[in-house]
């Protein structure tokens, strides 16, 4: 009777999962058709004018959360290599747990402190290089880099503490140091778990929608002239989720095309974040 119900409820998972991709890849046929690939390679979105290019809203979502894991992932792991591998195990447990309690608190909290605290701090060092304000690029990435910390923490933890303390014990005993068995034992095994995590992070990173769109300023057609330029970074931007969960989707809902563009991008951001996930949840499967 388990075996059934738990055949039952995953097929149920499956074809939900199923169904949503084919309505959001009907909903937004119209578009493909008229445009096809240079809807997402376009750079202008200018709704009055029928003129819908994905692109920047594309590079606006890959910009913030690359810069995220940038900064979320050194400090996320070297936490993880710090709790895992020094602390005694009641301080670990603890720590952990006040870490993990972090992911639970609401995206909107953090947007609301990153109001209150990132964005005048991001003007004012950067003040210099003359940003119009402080909603960036650069202030979204940084906001999303301390949302991940917890994920990345506790993920990366889990994973190091899978490998056996027996193959610690007998690195130690050939005569390697704490830090060159991390190093020699305990990191590469732990590999896969590590990048599941990253992985992980990253596919929460591109979905995440009320903190961005607070502190992003939500410009359109922000695209660089240059790739190597980081003038675009400290100035407004606009995401993947920050344009699906602004005005514009209720705007666009009488307009078949404008419509069908906005589902495009709820399509792209659905590929995209399931891609991270899926691959994530794999190598995390494979770790254990």
């Amino acid at each position: 009777m388990t075996r059934a119900l738990s055949w039952i409820l995953s097929l149920t998972a499956l074809a939900s999962l199923v169904l949503l991709v084919g309505v959001f890849t009907w909903q937004s046929s119209v578009i493909w058709q008229r445009d096809g690939i240079a809807y997402v390679t376009g750079h202008s979105w200018f709704y009055r004018q029928q003129q819908f290019g994905a692109f920047s809203l594309l590079y606006g979502s890959i910009v913030v959360s690359s810069m995220a894991l940038l900064l979320a992932g050194p400090l996320g792991l070297g936490a993880a290599l710090f709790i895992a591998e020094y602390l005694p195990q009641k301080t670990r447990l603890v720590l952990k747990s006040l870490i993990e309690l972090l992911a639970g608190i609401p995206s909107v909290v953090y947007g609301l402190l990153g109001i209150l605290l990132l964005r005048g701090w991001v003007y004012e060092t950067f003040e210099r290089f003359e940003p119009l304000s402080g909603d960036t690029l650069l202030t979204a990435g940084i906001l999303l880099a301390i949302m991940l910390l917890p994920t990345v923490v506790s993920l990366s933890e889990d994973a190091l503490r899978a490998v056996p303390a027996s193959q610690r014990r007998a690195a130690r005993a050939l005569g390697l140091t704490r830090a060159e068995t991390i190093w020699s034992v305990c990191l590469p095994q732990a590999r896969r778990g590590i990048t599941s995590a990253f992985l992980l992070a990253l596919g929460r990173s591109l979905g995440e929608t009320v903190a961005i769109f607070l502190v992003v300023g939500r410009q359109d057609n922000n695209v660089p002239h240059s790739w190597l330029s980081p003038a675009p970074l400290l100035q407004a931007g606009q995401t993947l989720t920050s344009k699906l969960g602004g005005a514009e989707t209720n705007i666009a809902y009488g307009d078949p095309l404008h419509w069908s563009a906005i589902m495009g991008l709820g399509l792209i951001l659905l590929i995209l974040t399931g891609a991270a996930t899926l691959l994530g949840t794999v190598r995390r499967e494979r770790n254990a």
